[in-house]
């Protein structure tokens, strides 16, 4: 276990953003070259719709973060 596993999983936007910076924090002090990260959503109505964009980019930043986790492993 590395220490991107130790991090929690995005809940929100400021968690996410928290993330992707330490992520990438570690990332880059390790040398580590990978993908950017997804790009925040833009088309959000505001109405919490049962499947929002942002509940699909708070997954998809999970999933980035376990993309790193794997290169640094």
């Amino acid at each position: 276990m590395n220490a991107i596993d130790r991090l929690p999983e995005p809940t929100n936007l400021a968690g996410a953003q928290a993330l992707i910076e330490r992520v990438q924090a570690m990332l880059d002090a390790e040398g580590v070259a990978m993908r950017a990260p997804p790009p925040e959503p833009t088309t959000c109505c505001g109405r919490g719709c049962n499947g929002c964009v942002w509940e699909g980019w708070l997954a998809a930043v999970a999933y980035w973060r376990d993309e790193a986790s794997l290169l640094l492993g």
